[in-house]
């Protein structure tokens, strides 16, 4: 079977791009009018849009200031826990050695402030016993009466020492009483600021049922990962721990001594923040360190709890100074400013296109309106699926990628023009031209791609956005030249216009000086009587390589040195 011929390639690759483009179009109406969490506009990063600022200080455990390495590691998790929410562009940083500053673009939801402020240590703890969180009980009558207050003379002490955390000896007369007094919704002591090594009274986070807990057994330092995903047996959310070595030996043992007890001694805890977290029954001995934790999860709250659990181990406890709005820093009249900017660039590359390109340059003009199209879609999709938010870094980005877009259109052009001058036609030269410049432009942009990857790795928040929205488009100009540029330029070569080399088309053999035929061959050029093909000898004159002109050289003395020698014979005679 013979290959396809250019034309036919040419329409595939051109079907190919209506077909991405309505993909991409179809994905955000899906966001937009279904899913109604998607917009027409990109989302706007802190810088252009304003958002939320929280403001968190740090407290420790004996009272003293945190530590320089305290301070960033727990900038550090803060800002993992913000990624993980879905947030772009957001920014954490410490101010005055005791506060860390979360400011968010947007008004932040509920489930992303209390990521950001549930930042205790990652307790686990063995559950002793557990009630409804009301501060009333239901007696044998069947009637409701208040619980009895605490008597501060009841037995404080276990009378016969606890053997491990789900020994309930733990619950003395004193804190069973505690136990009964407690109320979710008014609590009477602060649970995250309980020793380690006591049991602890506590509720879950949504303050319908409360606990008694024994001391803790392991902390968030021993959890190396946790994520969400689905069940293959019973297509349910579970959320999947992977424990370090000291966890998996210390969980293996806690596994052995909760399973085949009755409810709720088979019970474990993840507290977070003094609030339970999870409390998932222990269904088998697990000695592997790879827990899962299965329930009535959905897909986001498996994933919300994976990620507590992930970036939960704080080296530092916080209170919430203040949460704020706060205004845009630079506002619309810096992203207009930008948008000019862009425009002003766009313009200029338009009108060098016309006029060293002549006719070729609408494709450069039509080749930057499609790549615009495509980058304005994808940026949209990105704000919705991935949070992306678009910093005036990141428009300074999309701006710069307009002159690597022209850089490689110069370069593909440019490769065109020197097969003309070759002597080949206008269908040739495009084929072999993109022979020729496919390798550069793709060696260019892979440098190009690659320098945005580190930069946005290596870069602060302030920085990640140029890096991504340059990467980006670089890789969406590679896909340009291979789905619409070269293909519209192999359907033009092929129209009379382009194909006859029309002085207007760019492409113009005589007007590109095409005198050169072989190696150290050239064709005779014609008397100069006509502007057009003086103009041609000239551009010739300016484009021969070095050998060229050294050969061309040799000629003119050689035509010299013949006419000395007969204007010599001449005078003999």
């Amino acid at each position: 079977m013979a290959p396809p011929s250019p034309v036919r390639r040419a329409w595939r690759a051109l079907t190919g791009l209506i077909v991405i483009t309505a993909v991409l179009f179809g994905i955000n109406a899906l966001g937009v009018y279904v899913f109604q969490q998607s917009t027409w506009t990109p989302q706007l990063a802190l810088d252009l849009q304003g958002g939320t600022q929280i403001i968190l200080q740090a407290q420790t455990a004996n009272g003293s200031d945190p530590t320089t390495d305290q301070m960033n590691q727990a900038v550090t998790i803060i800002r993992q826990r913000v990624d993980a929410s879905g947030v772009g562009e957001a920014e954490v940083t410490t101010e005055g050695g005791k506060n860390i500053v979360v400011q968010i673009p947007g008004q932040a939801d509920e489930e992303t402030r209390q990521r950001i402020e549930a930042a205790a240590q990652l307790q686990l703890r063995a559950v002793l016993a557990t009630s409804a969180g009301t501060n009333t009980f239901v007696g044998s009558d069947g009637k409701s009466t208040p619980y009895p207050t605490p008597d501060p003379s009841l037995q404080a002490t276990p009378t016969i020492a606890p053997t491990n955390g789900s020994d309930t000896n733990w619950i003395t007369p004193a804190l069973q009483a505690q136990y009964l007094a407690y109320d979710c919704a008014n609590p009477a002591n602060n649970p995250s600021q309980a020793p380690a090594d006591q049991p602890l009274i506590t509720c879950d986070a949504n303050g319908t049922v409360k606990y008694i807990l024994g001391p803790v057994e392991l902390d968030g330092t021993s959890i190396s990962d946790a994520s969400s995903g689905l069940n293959q047996q019973n297509g349910q959310w579970v959320v999947n721990l992977v424990f370090d070595a000291d966890g998996t030996t210390t969980f293996g043992k806690i596994s052995q001594r909760l399973y085949g007890q009755q409810s709720p001694l088979n019970q474990f805890a993840f507290v977070l923040d003094g609030k339970v977290l999870s409390a998932p029954a222990m269904q088998g001995v697990i000695l592997d360190g790879r827990p899962s934790i299965s329930g009535s999860f959905t897909q986001e709250s498996a994933k919300t709890l994976a990620d507590q659990l992930k970036y939960g181990a704080l080296p530092l406890s916080f209170s919430v100074v203040s949460s704020d709005t706060i205004s845009a820093t630079l506002g619309s009249q810096q992203l207009m400013i930008g948008l000019i900017t862009g425009l002003i660039g766009l313009a200029l590359v338009a009108v060098y296109s016309l006029i060293v390109y002549r006719a070729l340059g609408f494709v450069i003009i039509a080749s930057l309106a499609v790549m615009a199209v495509l980058t304005y879609l994808t940026l949209c999709i990105l704000s919705w699926r991935m949070g992306f938010r678009l910093s005036l870094a990141g428009v300074a980005g999309l701006i710069v990628s307009i002159g690597f877009t022209a850089d490689s259109f110069i370069v593909y052009f440019e490769r065109i023009r020197d097969e003309l001058r070759d002597g080949k036609s206008i269908t040739s030269a495009v084929e072999d031209g993109w022979g020729r410049a496919r390798r550069t432009i793709y060696i260019s942009k892979s440098i190009n791609i690659l320098a945005a990857v580190v930069l946005y790795i290596l870069a602060d928040a302030t920085v990640k956005g140029f890096a991504f929205t340059l990467g980006l488009t670089t890789a969406i100009d590679v896909l340009i030249f291979l789905i619409f540029t070269h293909p519209v330029l192999q359907l033009l070569a092929r129209t009379r216009f382009f194909g006859s080399g029309h002085p207007l088309s760019g492409l113009d053999p005589d007007a590109l000086g095409a005198v050169y035929r072989g190696r150290a061959q050239f064709r005779a050029p014609v008397a100069a009587t006509k502007g057009r093909t003086a103009r041609s000898r000239g551009e010739a004159e300016r484009r021969q390589t070095i050998a060229e002109r050294k050969r061309a050289a040799e000629i003119g003395a050689e035509d010299t040195t013949e006419k000395v020698d007969a204007t010599t014979k001449g005078g003999g005679r």
